[in-house]
């Protein structure tokens, strides 16, 4: 059967496809394999799979669980003919794609650990992206780097700086692939590396197995309540835990058929994904950090009625994670497109970490997003007193822990807490990793008798999860603790300013003091206009945080991003200190 393009000006022919079902007589079994390569063998015997999309959501290609492990298969017998062996480390330039699909389960077959690589990002430009691959192949130290032909270049060049070999996939692709046995892998095995979306100079690989992996995907379909009507629908990429888990490895393990939309896609055209989430006949499971709610919220015009394009009502589960859950982006959302059916009580706020595998809690279904008011001085560790007035934080539930998981806030100097009582958050369950790559002590400072620090600061509350900041970006000034993000929202409130126009974090100055410098991205090119801007900012943040900051504007799309497109506060402020983000010369 063949399908006319429209637009062109004799009538083009393409084969027209069907995806793959959300029906399936197989019976469903929630994760309970003992490797990940069992896995995709039981979903390969039913008849639901991954389907691949084009920027306007249209079809391009089913990819049935059966292709994807025929497939993968023969790139297993590829990679052992090529000389690969059993723990052999295989780089992979993580496009969302049938490609990468089959090279990841490939490399898992023949009993390699697979290592998804990010694509580029508009941030950064081809040397920072080299640079950035250069580093990781150089903790990884794998055998061979793959990667989508058009990368060709620079991922060829971070292959040659390093010393691997490295190629693309479809040259990879006509490699013989002759019939050889293949390993047989045991449950504590390693299944593969995970490299955190953060910073990309000391980059850590996460060394997950297949136990800790069938652990948490089972634990995360318990937790959603996985139902026979669901279908998951993604854009997020799969070099970042939430994509590659959730939404690549997860609808495997569980067997759910799965549609999905590039990264650079949902960028160029984000309400794409509300299309095809609306077209999408069962019940939907689409997760997304906080900005992409924000971006399509933004984007549907105030004159059109969102029910007149989209029908949200069947989306069951609307996850976000990934970042801090912004209450007030949220309600945005639910503001845009109630009148297209949706209901804010699919919200599913969760917390996890790549160091967990990805899921730690993850709120019961229907619950939706719920916040407690949470007094400044409590977030600031400083008594209540008169400089200011009372001033209190909307902090979410993210949820409770998942299955097997457990859940400590404690002391810096590792003590537990009580109930509602701030500090950091530790996690300890069979999901949580076994280390870092080559990394015995940065293991050794995060992973202590089994429980894992992550890193954040949060509280506890009628057996829920509050997720309050990252340890590491809390700004410290005259022995007051200061969020950047409540920065941030501050500035964001002011007219003509967004969400991830503003970074804060901590400078010392000349005199060895500790302050807060806001680098503030702005569109005007007026000078007056700019100094005002950069005034009325520095008022705003004295109202809210009692603290005069540096203000710094800087040029649109400067301040850089992780690989998921959150903001880098560290390697804003490395960027700034070094010189490398200049600011508008603006009179004092």
């Amino acid at each position: 059967m063949t399908t006319n393009i429209a637009g062109s000006g004799k009538a083009l022919e393409r084969p027209a496809f069907d995806a793959t079902p959300t029906d399936d007589a197989l019976p469903r079994r929630l994760a309970d394999f003992e490797t990940l390569g069992e896995a995709l063998d039981y979903a390969a015997a039913g008849t639901r799979g991954l389907n691949f999309h084009d920027a306007r959501g249209n079809l391009l290609q089913p990819y049935p669980f059966a292709d994807l492990r025929r497939d993968a298969l023969a790139t297993a017998r590829r990679l052992i003919a090529s000389g690969i062996a059993p723990q052999d480390r295989i780089a992979l330039v993580a496009e969302t794609g049938p490609e990468f699909a089959a090279l990841f389960f490939g490399v898992v077959y023949a009993g390699a650990w697979p290592v998804p690589l990010p694509l580029p990002t508009s941030f950064g430009g081809r040397e920072s992206y080299i640079e950035q691959l250069r580093v990781q192949l150089s903790s990884c130290d794998p055998k061979l780097l793959i990667y989508p032909p058009e990368l060709a270049q620079m991922a060829g060049e971070a292959a040659r700086l390093v010393g691997i070999d490295g190629v693309d996939w479809t040259t990879f692709a006509q490699h013989p692939a002759p019939d050889v046995t293949l390993p047989t892998a045991a449950t504590d095995d390693i299944a593969y590396l995970q490299y955190s979306s953060g910073s990309t100079r000391f980059p850590h690989g996460v060394v997950i197995t297949h136990r800790a992996l069938l652990n948490n995907l089972a634990a995360h379909s318990h937790g959603m309540r996985l139902e026979a009507q669901d279908r998951c629908i993604s854009w997020l990429p799969w070099y970042h835990d939430m994509g590659l888990v959730g939404c690549f490895l997860s609808p495997i393990a569980n067997q759910v058929s799965c549609d999905y939309l590039k990264t650079e896609d949902f960028a160029r055209r984000p309400l794409a994904w509300l299309d095809m989430i609306s077209r999408n006949p069962g019940t939907s499971i689409s997760y997304s950090p906080t900005f992409g709610y924000d971006i399509c919220a933004r984007r549907i015009s105030s004159q059109t009625r969102a029910g007149d394009r989209f029908d949200l009502s069947r989306w069951r589960l609307a996850g976000n994670g990934a970042d801090m859950i912004r209450p007030d982006v949220m309600q945005g959302f639910v503001d845009a497109f109630t009148d297209a059916g949706f209901k804010a009580s699919a919200f599913l706020p969760s917390y996890g970490l790549a160091e967990a595998t990805l899921a730690v809690s993850i709120m019961p279904p229907t619950e939706g997003i719920r916040v407690e008011l949470v007094e400044e001085t409590q977030l600031s560790g400083v008594p209540a007193g008169q400089d200011r007035p009372q001033r209190y934080r909307a902090i979410v539930n993210c949820g409770k822990p998942v299955r097997d998981m457990k859940v400590e806030i404690r002391e810096e100097d590792g003590t537990p807490l009580p109930e509602r009582a701030i500090g950091k958050v530790w996690c300890s369950g069979p999901s949580v990793m076994v280390g870092y790559f080559r990394d015995a002590e940065a293991t050794e400072s995060c992973l202590i008798d089994g429980w894992l620090d992550t890193g954040d600061m949060g509280y506890l509350s009628d057996g829920y999860i509050y997720i309050v900041g990252r340890a590491k970006d809390m700004i410290i000034v005259n022995g007051r603790n200061h969020w950047p993000q409540d920065i941030e929202w501050a500035v964001e409130q002011l007219p003509g300013f967004k969400a991830g126009d503003i970074a804060a974090f901590a400078i010392t100055t000349p005199g060895g003091e500790e302050t807060p410098a806001v680098l503030v991205q702005c569109r005007s090119s007026d000078d007056a206009e700019r100094v005002r801007l950069r005034d009325e900012i520095r008022e705003r943040v004295r109202s809210v945080t009692g603290m005069n900051c540096v203000i710094e504007l800087i040029p649109p799309r400067t301040l850089p991003r992780t690989s998921s497109g959150k903001l880098s506060r560290a390697k804003a402020r490395n960027l700034y200190l070094n010189g490398e983000i200049k600011p508008y010369d603006l009179a004092a």
